[in-house]
């Protein structure tokens, strides 16, 4: 297969290029005259100078060419401790110094300032008979002469052709599959274009929004050195890289709508290491967090991975949306419990976010970086993750209101009474009268009211004192019967309707029938108004729907049913949804409380942040990822095309 020639060179002699003839190098505007004022300047060999986006590196005249060293430093967070489990390993690199130049030697001596180089084109490729091997290794050395020049500022290279818009065609695709294939030496299974697994990879009936596009492979890496060819790769021919592990979000994450190629982290599942005395574990990103729980619990750490999500959630996309789950109350978010992460940059570049302590203060904040990021800024291929203490008591109780808003006053009393509880749920009417039709919690009937749900951890006392003061505050707060678990049987029996909630409205649909689940969160004392106001909304467009959530931190779903054929009952969905997202956002709350952004909720994190905000986020998006290959079209649009048609939901 031909190489696709490289287009733009990344680095000049300033010597050599005074003679642009005979360099074959093309000079624009006012390149010629800086170019050979600067060449005769006595500048120290090697001294790296920018010019408008160019890496201008002089070299001594009699140098015919030039060499560059990429040194990469695997690191291990392995210890001898002997409460340290090692279960696999894991290289993670992290990248040499930072530097930076200057333009101002430059543009003095030809006596203008800040403006030179705005254009340099290397020759064409002109051997359309190289062997696959040659092409492969002119390739590499680009790749090598990049990564050269990144390593001076720590940034991926940024050049004009970085600036032109546009992905790659299918056929140069195709092109980066081929490559992909032969620089991982050729392995069969590492690349599927099957077309179960591409629509697998690129819809999901999750989701309230899907693309038409599908990813044109599903690449499977074994480990973060795999990854890092991949991404290189595809950055190299301008292919979108789409991050996949369990495949449960909501709002488009990771679907394809630009093709590109899906990475499943399927193969990388292992737990890493266990470190009982520093109360941590280093895991690969298709770990679940349930099979994490298991895995402590069989080795007997006493610890615990306290972040709940849906049950086949797994560790990369729990980052990828700073995810939560019904004990955010009291044990918070994704963002709360990652110490570290190894990422792979935008052009292939691997990184360690920091080391492992649980505190740091050197430097900037990575990890809060590429928390929550989707995937747009880097792709994460291990991180080290804090455990918790198992609770010695754990207990459960269960208590119905005449009203959401007795509900909502009675959680709001509860937690401004410092009450640590572990989760704090809440149902509505409509979704208890869905548990009872699903017979998922049978023999057991549940009261249809709204009704909350209440986990209590800690000690044998400190359990009983919570269980005392709860109860008293649901009572005066017009509370019915409180139930409360006296044995793990009865936990487990009380907390089943919380547990099979989405399962349950799932179960009732008919053919042709879709569910919509959405979330968005405000400030706690304001959810009453917010489930009010969106109920009756839903009461009048006749839509079958029904609401849950943590209603401890203000974070609430709507599970809308609805006929996916009927387009008419489609847009009531749609609009009001969009009407509870933009109502969140007057009482100062949020579009997403823990689905993210992804693809659908595009236009809903512009109206809560601004186009000033979302412009920062794009800055920052731009400089780590220059060619936008990075799970594209997620949380912002690219920047040179505003998809059309995309629902905001």
């Amino acid at each position: 297969m031909p190489a696709r020639p490289l287009i733009r060179a990344r680095s000049l002699s300033l010597a050599t290029a005074a003679n642009t003839r005979a360099s074959k190098v093309k000079l624009h505007g006012l390149a010629r005259p800086v170019v050979a004022a600067a060449a005769a300047l006595p500048i120290p060999a090697g001294a790296p100078y920018l010019c408008r986006g160019y890496r201008v590196t002089p070299k001594v005249l009699a140098s015919s060419s030039s060499s560059s060293t990429t040194t990469t430093t695997s690191s291990s967070s392995s210890g001898s401790n002997s409460d340290s489990t090692s279960h696999a390993s894991s290289p993670s690199g992290t990248s040499s110094g930072w530097s930076s130049g200057g333009v101002l030697a430059i543009a003095a001596a030809a006596g203008i300032s800040g403006w030179g180089l705005s254009s340099v084109v290397s020759p064409k490729h002109k051997s359309s008979t190289k062997s696959r091997t040659n092409i492969y290794e002119d390739r590499r050395n680009d790749d090598d002469d990049r990564t050269d020049q990144r390593r001076h500022d720590g940034l991926p290279h940024v050049a004009d052709d970085d600036a032109e818009i546009g992905f790659a065609s299918r056929a140069e695709m195709q092109e980066a599959i081929s490559d992909i294939v032969w620089e991982l030496g050729n392995q069969k299974d590492i690349i599927s274009t099957d077309p179960e697994d591409l629509l697998a990879h690129g819809y999901s009936s999750w989701s309230s929004v899907n693309p038409d596009e599908l990813p044109v492979a599903v690449a499977y890496p074994q480990n973060t050195e795999q990854v890092a060819t991949i991404v290189r790769v595809c950055h190299r021919h301008r292919v979108p890289v789409i991050p996949y592990s369990g495949g449960t979000s909501l709002e488009g994450n990771f679907s394809a709508p630009y093709g590109g190629i899906s990475i499943d982290f399927a193969f990388m599942n292992n737990i890493i290491q266990v470190n009982k005395a520093d109360m941590d574990v280093v895991v690969q990103p298709s770990v679940g967090w349930q099979d994490l729980n298991a895995e402590l619990a069989k080795l007997g750490t006493g610890l615990f991975f306290p972040v709940d999500p849906g049950p086949t959630a797994k560790i990369g996309g729990m980052i990828g949306t700073n995810c939560s789950g019904t004990n955010a109350v009291r044990y918070g978010t994704m963002k709360d419990w990652v110490i570290n992460l190894t990422v792979v940059l935008s052009d292939g570049q691997i990184i360690k976010t920091r080391r492992r302590p649980r505190k740091s203060s050197a430097g900037y904040n990575l990890n809060s970086l590429f928390v929550g990021s989707e995937g747009t800024l880097g792709i994460v291929t291990e991180a080290t993750l804090k455990l918790a203490v198992v609770p010695q008591e754990t207990s459960v109780a269960v208590v119905n209101f005449p009203s959401i808003r007795h509900a909502a006053s009675a959680a709001a009393s509860v937690m401004q009474a410092a009450i640590p509880v572990q989760c704090l749920e809440i149902m509505d009417e409509v979704q208890m009268r869905v548990v009872n039709l699903s017979g998922f919690t049978a023999p057991r009937v549940w009261v249809e009211k709204p009704t909350l749900f209440f986990k209590f951890a800690g000690t044998k006392a400190g359990v009983q004192e919570q269980v005392e003061m709860v109860q008293k505050i649901t009572a005066a707060n017009k509370g019915g019967n409180f139930e409360f678990a006296k044995d793990e049987k009865e936990q487990k029996l009380l907390w089943s309707a919380r547990k099979e909630s989405l399962w349950s409205m799932l179960a009732l649909r008919k053919e042709g029938d879709d569910v919509w689940s959405t979330d968005v969160a405000v400030p706690f004392s304001r959810l009453a108004d917010i489930i009010e106001v969106s109920k009756k909304e839903m009461d009048e467009l006749g839509l079958f729907a029904s609401i849950l959530g943590h209603i401890g931190d203000g974070n609430f779903h709507e599970s809308i049913m609805y006929n996916k054929q009927d387009e008419s009952e489609r847009a009531k969905v749609e609009a009001c949804v969009k009407n509870m997202v933009r109502l969140a956002i007057e009482m100062e709350g949020t579009c997403t409380g823990e689905h993210g952004v992804g693809w659908g909720k595009k236009e809903s994190l512009l109206w809560e942040v601004g186009s000033e905000t979302v412009g920062v986020m794009a800055a920052i998006k731009r400089s780590l990822d220059p060619r936008w290959i990075l799970n594209p079209g997620k949380i912002m649009d690219v920047p040179w095309e505003k998809q059309k048609g995309h629902v905001d939901a």
